[in-house]
């Protein structure tokens, strides 16, 4: 994967202070995307030296959200389970209209699906198709409940 640049945000994940990873080489070419710089082959190669690296920067964060990766969904299960070992709060940021059959969701806490369609806006907006849910982990397995409409406030 490679990381094009990063930023400290505070409304991608509500009520977490989130480190998020944007990550390039986007295979979506959403129409009215905000960031198209992303399709391209930008950045440097993320290993986990690099991310401990920003990690440790600011020690203030509570998640770490990997924005993008869809062309390798493989290095965004081994990131976030990195992440989550580290004892940090993960979110993943998928352009899919799904999570692919086979992806591991036992290290992420937040996912959020759906490509952006302009039409319908993002996700503060009631009629967006895109999805944001809270990954919950019980005996039985794993739950996504829908908390989407925390961003409409």
């Amino acid at each position: 994967m490679l990381l094009a640049d990063y930023d400290i945000v505070f409304q991608e994940v509500p009520d977490e202070t989130t480190l998020a990873l944007n990550i390039s080489e986007c295979p979506h070419h959403c129409h009215g995307c905000h960031s198209k710089y992303l399709r391209q082959a930008v950045g440097e190669v993320l290993t986990t030296e690099r991310l401990r690296s920003l990690i440790d920067r600011y020690p203030y964060i509570t998640c770490v959200s990997i924005q993008g990766g869809d062309k390798d969904t493989h290095e965004v299960e081994q990131m976030a389970r990195y992440i989550h070992e580290q004892g940090y709060k993960t979110c993943w940021y998928t352009g899919s209209e799904q999570l692919p059959e086979d992806f591991d969701l036992t290290s992420l806490d937040f996912v959020k699906v759906g490509p952006y369609v302009e039409a319908l806006g993002g996700l503060r907006s009631k009629t967006t198709n895109q999805r944001f849910y809270q990954v919950e982990h019980t005996d039985q397995g794993v739950t996504l409940t829908d908390r989407t409409s925390r961003f409409w406030r």
